[in-house]
């Protein structure tokens, strides 16, 4: 069974608000909730950026009953992952168990601010792969030292740690992040609806001799309005920067620099890649290719803090509805 989330998304609203949302879409009946953890949106318009991990925290405390993730959290340079790995620990034990640890190498946007520059793909996930381990070996419990290649961690030990252990799902991009993650991660996070990628997962998990493969997990941005100008105009406004893939998103430092990189890309152009307006059918026709591809867990962004409650109200339950009938 496939199941259908609701993205907190830090980047276009305040930290009360999210808590908020969260309830609804809890209400509403979707059964995960994913949660950005960004130092800055992408573009001026979107106009927020709070602490991911205190919204998480007073999440897991307002819900019930809705799996909740980081989506994601890079544990290399903005946090180091002893860090990362209490903070995970403390959300997983408000929680009562519902959390899951989304890791990725991270985008500069976000990590460059605390003035340590910005490395490469390849080192940056070299850095991943070591910031995980650490992370594993702190939620045993047990005192931890290392010295590693990227990190030191000098006598460190996780003194409240959950009953249900933390999954940790890997943000990945291609084939090589598939080799270097299956053995580290539990669960499979992906930007596109590549079966193939989805496969290699499975594949690599088998060869690991893994216990299980594990859960699928995407994400895929909405502009549902009555008013299908306005939904195409909204998307153009704060989600026009989704154009430019992972490969060049990762790299822009600070939102005039999406806005530079985006400002030839045209209302219709947006249109064509998120579905915008009040057709509930042509969503479903666009996160179909997730679930066809493997996706066991596809999260909606809806666009514009200010038409959650809207979306909420009016179009969450419906469309819940028509995509588990499409899905089987």
């Amino acid at each position: 069974m496939t199941n259908f989330g609701y993205t907190l998304m830090t980047e276009q609203s305040g930290p009360k608000d999210l808590v908020r949302y969260a309830v609804s879409a809890e209400e509403r009946g979707f059964d995960f909730e994913v949660c950005s953890d960004h130092f800055s949106p992408w573009l001026v318009s979107q106009g927020h950026a709070p602490y991911a991990w205190t919204v998480l925290g007073a999440v897991a405390h307002a819900t019930e009953r809705v799996d909740l993730y980081s989506y994601v959290t890079c544990p290399t340079m903005r946090y180091h992952p002893a860090i990362v790995a209490q903070k995970a620990a403390t959300v997983q034990i408000l929680s009562d168990g519902r959390f899951t640890l989304g890791l990725g190498s991270g985008e500069n946007l976000n990590e460059h601010v605390v003035g340590e520059g910005w490395p490469t793909v390849e080192r940056r996930q070299e850095m991943l792969c070591e910031a995980i381990g650490i992370i594993r070996e702190l939620f045993t419990g047990e005192l931890v030292s290392w010295r590693g290649d990227y990190f030191e961690v000098d006598s460190a030990r996780l003194w409240d740690v959950p009953e249900v252990p933390v999954g940790i799902g890997v943000a990945m991009g291609g084939m090589k992040a598939v080799d270097q993650f299956a053995k580290l991660g539990d669960h499979m996070i992906a930007t596109e609806p590549d079966g193939e990628l989805v496969h290699a997962w499975h594949g690599a998990r088998r060869a690991a001799d893994t216990a299980g493969s594990g859960r699928i997990v995407g994400q895929i941005p909405v502009s549902w309005d009555p008013d299908r100008d306005a939904a195409v105009q909204r998307a153009h406004d704060q989600f026009r920067w989704f154009a430019g893939g992972w490969k060049v998103n990762a790299d822009l430092p600070t939102p005039a620099g999406f806005a530079g990189a985006t400002q030839y890309v045209r209302p219709e152009d947006v249109a064509e890649t998120i579905p915008c307006g009040p057709d509930l059918d042509a969503v479903v026709e666009a996160v179909r290719p997730y679930w066809e591809a493997g996706f066991t867990d596809i999260a909606l962004v809806q666009i514009g803090g200010e038409t959650q409650d809207r979306f909420l109200a009016e179009a969450a339950e419906p469309l819940l509805e028509a995509l588990r009938v499409a899905s089987g």
